[in-house]
Formats: structure tokens, sequence, C-alpha cells
């Protein structure tokens, strides 16, 4: 009875072993295919933020990712497709950090200066993403269909607007103006931060932004 205990023991973990090894190996090799993507995406970012969309050819990514020409066919159908898909992994990982504790229950003058100072924070924090978003915004490097497709992250900041404009706390004018009045002129200031001509992670300045910011769309 011990004995066939003892066989039917070892039988069962010993056929779970090859599962688990065949697992792991899986797993290693589905990191290895997500880190060169993470490696050629984040060489794309760097020579468009250095040189323009013109220097990040399929060539010179390769070889600033450190891997073959032909593999960045793998993940990759052509340029525009890199620089799309770019584009909106940088785009989700913005919203991701812009709508952090968003609560669409509090009210729309709260819930919108949460969201103002986490892409604030964004902007401070993530300089080189935010820099290839203004890009994004201001050249026709990005397809209409992946534009469009980035728009819907933010959703609900567009959803909170149009709550306040229905509770006539905003101002009734297109949500690009919304967003040019609001968000736009937060580059600008973080671009001086960058460069050291004001400090822009202060408390005062920020909420001196903010303040200018709500003042623009609000009632």
């Amino acid at each position: 009875m011990i004995i066939h205990f003892c066989v039917v023991y070892l039988y069962r973990n010993n056929s779970q072993i090859q599962p688990t090894s065949q697992f792991r190996l899986r797993m290693a090799k589905l990191q290895k295919s997500i880190d060169k993507r993470t490696a050629l995406l984040k060489a794309t970012l760097n020579l468009i933020n250095n040189g323009g969309i013109q220097e990040a050819s399929m060539a010179k990514v390769a070889k600033m990712a450190k891997v073959s020409p032909a593999t960045i066919y793998l993940y990759f159908e052509n340029k525009q497709d890199l620089v799309n898909q770019l584009y909106l992994d940088v785009k989700a990982a913005f919203s991701q950090m812009a709508f952090e504790h968003y609560d669409a229950s509090l009210p729309v003058k709260k819930s919108f200066e949460l969201i103002w100072y986490n892409i604030s924070r964004y902007k401070l924090t993530r300089q080189e993403e935010s820099a290839f978003l203004s890009q994004c915004d201001n050249t026709p490097m990005i397809d209409d269909a992946s534009r469009q497709e980035g728009l819907k992250h933010l959703q609900p900041l567009l959803d909170l607007w149009k709550r306040g404009q229905n509770e006539g706390i905003i101002k009734n004018i297109s949500p690009y103006l919304l967003y040019a009045y609001t968000i736009y002129p937060m580059a600008f200031v973080t671009n001086t931060h960058n460069r050291s001509h004001c400090t822009a992670d202060s408390d005062s300045l920020l909420a001196d932004a903010f303040q200018a910011a709500w003042d623009s769309i609000k009632v």
C-alpha cells in the first residue's frame, strides 16, 4: 500500500515537472520577445526625439536596439506601423497616469484638478515620452486611424468636460479648444522647467497654472 502510494506520488510529481519546465521555457521566450519589442520602441523614441521622424529609419532603429535588421519586421510591418504602435503604447501609459485615482463621482472641478495634476506629473517625470507626444500632436507622423485610437484614451476627460457643460460649469465649446486652453499650455511650462528657466514642479507655480487653466474654461 505504501509502495503504491509512493509510485502514484512520484508519477504525479514527475508528470508535473515536464509541463512546468516547458511553461518556463515558453515564458522565457515570451519575455525575450517582449524585451526586443520594448528595445525597438525605445530606440525609435530616442531617434525621433533627437532627429525627427526622418532619423528613425528601420536600419537605425534596429542598430540602436541591438537586433538584426530582419528581426524588426517580425514585430512591425513597416516604419509607419512602428511609429503608430509607439504612439499607442505611449498614449496608453499617459492615460494610465492621467486617470490614476480618478473617480467620476467627484465634482467636476475636483475631478478635473486631479486629472490636470496627474498630467503635469507625467510631463515632468516622463520627459522623453512627453516630447514625443508633442511631436505627434504637431506633425503628420501618425496616421488618422492611430490618432483616433489614441483619442479613446482621453475618453474619461472628454466625458468629464461634457458633464461639466451639461451642468453649466464648463463653457460650451469644442473639446479640442478645452484641451488647447488647459493641457497645451502645460507643455510650455514643463519645457521651460526642463531648460531650467523656471521650477515647474513648485507647488505655487503648479497651483497658479491649474487656476489659469480652470479659469479659461469655467463659465
